[in-house]
């Protein structure tokens, strides 16, 4: 029996980092993020969508889409957000329930499904349990700005967009604080893996 573990939690609070010690462990990860850059390249559906939703205005010169030009324009209008979910959602869902189900079908005891927007999106029942990566918002935002060199309002702009990360984490069946060390957060996952009985650490 697969335990299908949905990890999630708000913008730049570090769920990569925890992905990647899942990955480490060899317990497999299926990326939202990944597959929804790929779902939008040139030649996919969703590509020729969102070109004719927001004009070519968003395109770089080698034709693929800016994402931060595009970002810029979702993130601070939010029926434009609301269009550009509605385009790329659905396609990225039929990609990550094909991953999931083969996965499941190859017999994984733990598949990760990794989807930032688990809960605004309403993908819950698609797991079984929900783990939040958790920092305070002052955190979120001076990472948001010097990871993606954004204006602090533009940042804003950013973790406004979602469900603030406590509410996340009351919603959760386990939180990792990741505002700690990285071999804290690690520990964490450790305990959390065990009690599920997801997997064996000596």
């Amino acid at each position: 029996m697969t335990i299908v573990i949905g990890l999630t939690g708000s913008i730049a609070t570090g769920k990569t980092t925890v992905a990647n010690m899942f990955e480490k462990w060899d317990i497999p990860v299926i990326d939202a993020d990944k597959i929804a850059r790929q779902v939008v390249e040139p030649g996919m559906p969703a590509y020729q969508q969102i070109i004719d939703y927001f004009g070519d205005v968003i395109l770089l010169e080698s034709k693929q889409i800016d994402r931060k030009k595009l970002g810029q324009i979702v993130f601070s209008d939010e029926s434009m957000r609301q269009q550009l979910n509605q385009i790329v959602h659905p396609a990225v869902r039929e990609q990550m329930l094909k991953q999931r189900d083969m996965l499941v079908d190859e017999g994984k005891k733990a598949v990760v499904m990794d989807i930032p927007l688990l809960f605004e999106s309403k993908l819950t029942k698609l797991v079984d349990k929900i783990l939040v990566v958790f920092v305070e918002v002052d955190i979120q935002l001076k990472r948001l700005v010097e990871r993606d060199h954004l204006t602090k309002e533009d940042a804003l702009n950013r973790v406004r967009a979602q469900i603030p990360g406590r509410e996340k984490a009351e919603m959760a069946d386990a939180i990792i604080y990741n505002d700690r060390t990285l071999a804290e957060s690690e520990q964490q996952l450790i305990t959390i893996l065990s009690k599920w009985e997801v997997a064996t650490f000596s």
